[in-house]
């Protein structure tokens, strides 16, 4: 077999192979990754074992060349994204591109190549391949195959069901779509959330170029007491999968439950839309208050493990002592001043 490289928002061939490989996400889609590109100047690229003259991809690995004065170069798998699994059928099509990527590694320079695969068997390669496990996390999915009242009976009953309702009989307005007024409203929470956690909001910038690249596949919701926005969820769809991506809420109305109002009713338009899969993303392990809560709607999460060769410590670790430095450091700035740090740091740490 013989390595090539490929550049997937410019060939053809990798849009028509995502939508058909079972493996396949959002996050591969050409439009995450142009989002990517255009917001923090990542260089996506493929490398397969299928030539440039082939009519098909057979196989790639996708990753983001992430060049950074301050973190260093090196390949990731994928930035920003919650999982990004080998696009390989066979393992020893896997070995082969990895164990490429690996001789390279000094040569190109890099400081570590990162996997996030969804996919917990490749964790059984880990003594054949050298990588060493990295940042721990819990992936949660609601399986929406089943009629909307089973799905409904599954939530605990306390801190979803009756939350539900609780938003229902407070006679809460919903809007949704991708509007530049829903999106200033989504961000205005969103930098709400992110100041309540002691971290610098994404940059708006990034949810404009979603918006741009996605088109469709993106859905922001909101919801209203009295006019005044309370609570917001932003959803991505590929194929037969709705992904919970990001939320945010005003903590004084948290009582009112709108936050899982508007997620059952993402599960419930994805489920008429022909969805079987609501994917709430992951979960660090050390984050014990959003665990809880996917938890009361997700019975059983599964582990998600990122990669890395060689090992390198997570640089987003709850546990780790440069964010718990770093957060004491945000919990004294203003909200301007953490918008422009956000700005200048998330293009280092993805």
């Amino acid at each position: 077999m013989n390595l090539h490289q490929i550049d997937p928002t410019h060939d053809p061939r990798w849009e028509k192979f995502v939508q058909k490989h079972p493996k396949a996400s959002v996050f591969h889609t050409v439009g995450w990754l142009s989002a990517l590109r255009r917001t923090y100047g990542y260089e996506p690229v493929v490398f397969t074992t299928s030539s440039p003259i082939e009519e098909e991809l057979k196989n790639g690995i996708l990753f983001c060349r992430v060049n950074s004065w301050l973190t260093g170069r090196r390949l990731v798998s994928l930035p920003f994204s919650d999982h990004c699994e080998p696009l390989c059928d066979s393992q020893e099509e896997l070995l082969f591109l990895i164990r490429y990527l690996q001789s390279a590694l000094n040569h190109e320079e890099w400081k570590y190549l990162e996997l996030r695969p969804e996919n917990g068997s490749f964790g059984r390669k880990g003594d054949e391949t050298g990588f060493q496990p990295g940042a721990k996390y819990f992936l949660h999915k609601v399986d929406v195959r089943p009629e909307l009242d089973q799905i409904f009976r599954t939530f605990d009953k306390d801190s979803v069901q009756r939350r539900i309702q609780r938003a229902e009989r407070a006679n809460l307005v919903e809007r949704q779509g991708a509007s530049a007024d829903l999106l200033r409203e989504f961000y205005q929470l969103f930098i709400v959330t992110r100041s309540r956690h002691k971290l610098p909001p994404i940059p708006l910038a990034w949810f404009r170029n979603l918006i741009c690249c996605l088109g469709n596949a993106l859905e922001i919701r909101v919801a209203y007491l009295d006019r005044n926005p309370v609570a917001s969820i932003l959803t991505l769809r590929f194929r037969d999968v709705l992904y919970y991506k990001y939320g945010c809420s005003d903590a004084k109305f948290h009582r009112f439950g709108a936050m899982p109002l508007l997620l059952w009713r993402a599960i419930t338009a994805a489920k008429l839309d022909g969805a079987v899969e609501f994917d709430m993303g992951r979960t660090q392990e050390g984050d014990l208050g959003l665990l809880t809560f996917k938890n009361h709607w997700v019975r059983e999460s599964k582990p998600l493990v990122y990669w890395n060769f060689p090992g390198i410590p997570a640089l987003d670790s709850v546990d780790g002592w440069q964010l718990k430095f770093a957060k004491r450091v945000f919990s004294f700035m203003p909200k301007r001043l953490l918008a422009v740090t956000g700005r200048l740091m998330y293009r280092h740490i993805g």
